[in-house]
């Protein structure tokens, strides 16, 4: 008979589990004690070993004293925030907006670390009821203030029926080696038409870690944009559930990585329902010794008949050292469905590029000319001009070296 031998903790496993324990989470201390941080073993982290890549976590965070501006204005946005785990002072909301706050942490329990850690350190959590159609953007800035921090905040968000919005989520902090473990619940009502976008801003010494989960009721548009270029180790979950008849959701992202960068997004959508649709869409571009990582899983459910769900990454490689993961999955025990997946890989085509070059444009801007192209799929159909002129600011940003 084999022996049952117990884990070797490392300094960022004792550290969690130490508080875990002072917060009364002693449950989640129990799971890190026995099992550890998910290794290559567990299968949804099998390309971002947290044994490995998390080396330390720090103090949790204390109050800020001053919390920064945004690291991303939009012009006419309604901007909340939240630093270093607490809900900043918001100004009057507009109207249909409600401000509120709840306690604990807000995601569905699941087989997942983060999620076991973020609802149990997590005090309390925003929370945004919109009543009807919001015009301006919305924005909430998660930031980590001060010294190298450990932080686990909070997000819950109720659209009603037939109600129109675009929400977006900045994450960012000061220059250390922060630790940020976020968590956003959103329900869309009856016909709602939503877009989420999550943009990671991090320093590079950060640690970011988030995790969506999306409910959608009947006839829901759900369009999600998850972006990573700050952190230097960022993992994003996004976990949708198709839960209404003609429920449908564009679930994109983009991890833009650099020398250094370990950046990974992993999707599970269940289609619940029959009569539901879903379209994700993810690309990674690489460049230098760096990571990009995009986890997919299409899950249908035995009574979800009639479902179409088609899944697609895509990776551009812009040096010899850049590496990029792909795993997309089904899940299937319906028998009438449309179901797909692809995966994508390659560096500039140089077919393009010489066109571009004998046309008399340098080879520096035929190339980030390319790389526009190649994201211009995802930010397109961003609508409001002041968030899309942002987000290709961002964009823009990093081609030309910076984060």
């Amino acid at each position: 008979m084999r022996a049952n031998f117990p884990v070797r903790l490392g300094p960022a496993e004792e550290s969690l589990i130490a508080q875990l324990k002072a917060a009364g989470a002693t449950q989640a201390a129990e799971r890190i004690t026995v099992a550890g941080l998910p290794t290559r073993r567990v299968e949804s982290y099998h390309y971002t070993d947290l044994k490995t890549l998390l080396r330390s976590i720090p103090p949790l965070a204390t109050a800020a004293n001053e919390a920064s501006a945004p690291a991303l204005r939009i012009p006419g946005a309604y901007t909340l925030m939240i630093a270093n785990g607490v809900i900043q002072n918001a100004s009057t909301a507009p109207a249909g907006v409600i401000v509120g706050k709840a306690d604990g942490g807000v995601l569905t329990t699941r087989d997942d670390v983060m999620v076991h850690v973020n609802n149990a350190l997590a005090n309390s959590a925003l929370t945004l009821t919109l009543e009807n159609t919001v015009d301006p953007v919305i924005q909430v800035e998660r930031r980590v203030e001060g010294e190298a921090a450990h932080v686990a905040d909070a997000l819950k968000i109720f659209v009603a029926d037939n109600a129109t919005t675009t929400i977006i989520e900045t994450f960012s902090g000061s220059d250390a080696a922060h630790v940020g473990n976020h968590a956003t619940y959103l329900a869309l009502g009856k016909n709602a038409v939503v877009t989420h976008i999550t943009v990671d801003l991090s320093a590079r010494a950060a640690t970011h870690f988030a995790t969506n989960e999306y409910h959608l009721a009947d006839g829901a548009k759900l369009r999600t944009l998850v972006i990573h270029l700050g952190a230097g180790l960022s993992r994003t979950n996004v976990f949708p559930t198709m839960g209404g008849a003609d429920a449908h959701a564009d679930i994109t992202g983009l991890n833009l990585v650099s020398d250094g960068q370990h950046a990974d997004i992993t999707m599970e959508t269940h289609h619940a329902v029959p009569h539901t649709s879903s379209q994700p869409l993810f690309k990674s571009i690489s460049r230098g010794r760096s990571k990009a990582i995009v986890q997919g899983k299409l899950v249908v459910a035995r009574d979800a008949q009639k479902t179409d769900a088609k899944f697609m990454h895509q990776g551009l490689m812009l040096s010899d050292e850049a590496e990029i993961l792909s795993k997309p999955e089904l899940e299937i025990y319906a028998d009438d469905v449309v179901c797909g997946h692809g995966s994508t890989c390659g560096k500039l085509d140089e077919d393009s590029l010489f066109y571009l070059l004998s046309r008399g444009i340098p080879k520096a801007e035929a190339e980030t000319m390319l790389v526009r192209g190649f994201i211009a799929e995802l930010l397109d159909p961003v609508e409001d001009s002041e968030l899309n002129e942002a987000l290709q600011g961002i964009v823009d940003g990093w081609l030309l070296g910076g984060k």
